[in-house]
């Protein structure tokens, strides 16, 4: 898990904490409570953590563990996961300098450097586009927002926001940030 992650924590309209996942399962245990909605800031999914037992069971639980050591490349953060090509893909990766793994790490920085913005705008728009439908699909302005949101139109998109609790209003500018041409 990104170590910069944060997670928002809603009561109702009103927002409660924007911080990292150990401050929010703090909260989220101490104060158990119906109602309460957590989103993870990078994707905008609302997120559901089981908090029976004591907070050092939920923490354990939830929290990433402690970076193995032995073999591989722990250090580096390399994951062992598969992968599903055609044999003809691999036949290309197999004759690439460093062999697949090299290959494919090499293709998809390229990919991610050809268009940094477009991939940031892209992934906020579609965290902003989850967060808004989870709670704002019955508030007025939402599909302007949503039209908006996917067209760049910061003003349009503060407008159709407009009548918004002010939490919910907030939160979803800072997550449309990126796709609104804002750093």
């Amino acid at each position: 898990m990104d170590a910069d992650a944060t997670f928002t924590t809603f009561d109702g309209p009103t927002r409660r904490l924007t911080a990292p996942l150990a401050d929010t399962l703090t909260l989220l245990h101490a104060q158990p409570r119906a109602g309460l909605l957590t989103f993870d800031d990078r994707t905008g999914r609302s997120v559901d953590f089981d908090l029976s037992g004591a907070l050092d069971e939920v923490l354990a639980r939830h929290l990433p563990p402690e970076p193995r050591s032995g073999p591989g490349r722990p250090k580096l953060g390399v994951v062992s996961r598969e992968v599903s090509l055609l044999p003809r893909h691999w036949e290309w990766l197999e004759r690439q300098r460093g062999g697949a793994s090299a290959a494919l790490r090499r293709l998809i920085d390229e990919a991610r450097k050809a268009d940094p913005d477009g991939e940031r705008r892209a992934q906020a728009q579609a965290a902003t586009d989850r967060f808004l439908g989870a709670v704002g699909g019955d508030l007025p302005g939402f599909e302007a927002a949503t039209r908006a949101l996917y067209a760049g139109q910061r003003a349009a998109f503060e407008a159709a926001l407009a009548a918004w609790p002010p939490d919910v209003r907030t939160h979803a500018l800072y997550l449309a940030a990126p796709a609104l041409g804002d750093a």
